[in-house]
């Protein structure tokens, strides 16, 4: 036509290019254009989606983008299938905004949409290889995690609170008041394995390690969902899981979990509702102070603008980022009120934490910190004899007395299995004398593992305890002991192993939950700001 005559001429003077290339690259414009009009009416009305393939440089491939049309309801192996038939590829993968499609997944749960430009990556199968054996070591390595992780709590869940409160002081159910609640047994197990599969999960989440963290997460969630006491609605632990379930699934990117989070975000702020009262008064009243728990509401807040965004609710999600974002500034910390609290000698998570539950007042903090410590350290003291006097247990069932255990525990400064070598060197050393050891395991028995005193009534009897001195316990069961003793101590030993490795996970400050840095948080502000903007530059 003679406008596009005009056009082109307008384009020649400004630019190198002739005429005949100027009006070939309006063309195919205009016809990119409509066969995009008829593409987007084609979906609307059937659903199939055209799909701009770009594909790799061969020898056979002269034409390198390529349409292809489908419905997106189909998985990523499905349409791998189409296009392998018709390409002649074998091993490759599909890439979409820089990341692979996974196989299992269907096309429209990983935000491929009508238009899409979608990159085919050939792979040698070598390197397929690799990838596949990559996964699979990951997974069996999250799978033994799990497993480990599941065997220390179960451990740790069998053992009597009441006889062993030492493996168990930071799996302690407490109310906002910090009194330990009475929990049923049936479900004390639940929630033992409830919390250490939380603990380990945000372990986990610290390291920025999501999919590992997730599946820890969700092993919580199922112990959590077996307590059906009161308990749940009395602690905000349940609640705290909700929202850390999410954060991963936004971490992960995995929206295909949107009803799912919706649910979980629904559950996390009814229970945030009961435990700490409307306005959080009743967090006030038990604490009082309530600028720790803001991280709680920051992230609850954040993630429901993420979702609302999803929802295509824009002035929702905007409603939601403006609170988040009130709330980062007043969260956010003076370096120099840090500064200030950490010259005194607090960690950086004290005074980080102290400084928020104070709302950025330095002396409330101060004193707030101290207290705490000062708790703390009496806690560990009580931890110390407890500690102690279950080692002396240890040894009394090993055979020794009371008294000597206590003397060899001493002089090992408390180090149970040096200890134990003390004490059996008194035995070893009758042997070496040349009594018999029934003889002298029994002389040092009922000399209350005195050596010299053993070594005397030895002697004084020609290397034989008295009979009548031996009835309670005939020395044929007692040199069949040590050995039966020591087989269960190396059974206890590998599983006082495994509880500690999972025990290392449980963070020593109870409020460690409420330490975030808030880097992750910001990220993802922005990242919600800057979506929401250019939504409504490009609609306006």
């Amino acid at each position: 036509t003679s406008r596009h005559r005009e056009l082109a001429q307008k384009y020649v003077s400004a630019t190198e290019f002739t005429l005949e290339e100027v009006i070939s690259t309006l063309e195919s414009i205009r016809a990119d254009t409509s066969r995009k009009d008829e593409g987007n009416k084609q979906f609307k009305e059937t659903a199939v989606a055209s799909l701009e393939l770009h594909l790799p440089r061969t020898a056979e491939i002269k034409k390198r983008k390529v349409l292809l049309k489908t419905k997106l309801d189909i998985t990523t192996q499905e349409l791998k299938k189409l296009i392998g038939e018709e390409y002649g590829f074998k091993h490759f993968n599909l890439i979409l905004m820089g990341q692979t499609l996974s196989p299992g997944k269907r096309l429209d749960e990983q935000n491929v949409k009508n238009n899409s430009k979608i990159m085919v990556l050939v792979v040698s199968s070598e390197q397929e290889k690799t990838e596949m054996l990559k996964k699979e070591e990951n997974k069996r390595q999250q799978d033994e995690g799990l497993q480990r992780t599941q065997k220390g709590f179960q451990i740790l869940s069998e053992r009597d609170g009441s006889e062993d409160p030492v493996s168990t002081p930071y799996l302690e159910i407490a109310d906002q008041k910090g009194n330990p609640l009475q929990i049923p047994d049936s479900e004390r197990k639940a929630l033992i394995l409830a919390m250490g599969f939380h603990e380990k999960g945000r372990a986990l989440m610290k390291k920025r390690n999501h999919s590992a963290a997730l599946t820890h997460l969700l092993q919580a969630d199922e112990q959590f969902n077996k307590c059906n006491s009161a308990l749940l609605r009395t602690v905000d632990n349940y609640a705290v899981l909700q929202l850390d379930v999410v954060w991963c699934y936004q971490a992960l990117q995995q929206l295909d979990c949107l009803n799912d989070a919706r649910q979980r975000l629904e559950r996390a702020e009814e229970c945030f509702k009961r435990c700490y009262g409307e306005q959080q008064s009743r967090l006030q009243q038990i604490k009082g102070h309530t600028g720790g728990e803001d991280v709680l509401f920051l992230r609850l807040y954040l993630l429901q603008s993420l979702l609302a965004y999803h929802d295509g609710k824009k002035n929702q999600a905007l409603n939601k980022l403006r609170n988040v974002e009130e709330l980062f500034g007043q969260l956010c910390l003076d370096p120099e009120k840090m500064h200030q609290l950490m010259t005194l000698g607090f960690s950086e998570q004290e005074a980080r934490l102290g400084l928020r539950a104070c709302r950025g007042d330095v002396e409330e903090a101060e004193r707030l910190i101290s207290q705490r410590k000062t708790k703390e350290l009496k806690e560990r003291e009580r931890e110390k004899r407890r500690r102690r006097l279950q080692d002396i247990n240890t040894l009394v069932e090993l055979g020794f007395s009371k008294r000597d255990a206590a003397r060899a525990l001493h002089q090992t400064r408390g180090d149970v299995d040096k200890a134990y070598t003390v004490l059996l060197d008194g035995a070893e050393q009758l042997l070496e004398l040349g009594f018999q050891k029934d003889m002298a395991d029994s002389a040092l028995r009922l000399m209350g593992e005195d050596l010299a005193q053993a070594t005397q009534m030895l002697l004084d009897n020609q290397g034989v305890v008295p009979p009548e001195l031996l009835s309670p316990s005939p020395p044929s069961s007692s040199s069949e002991e040590p050995s039966t003793s020591s087989d269960s101590t190396a059974w206890s030993r590998l599983d006082e192993d495994l509880v500690n490795e999972v025990l290392e996970d449980i963070p020593r400050h109870e409020e460690d939950y409420l330490d975030l840095k808030l880097d992750e948080e910001q990220e993802l502000m922005l990242q919600i700001r800057s979506s929401l903007e250019k939504q409504s530059s490009s609609s306006g």
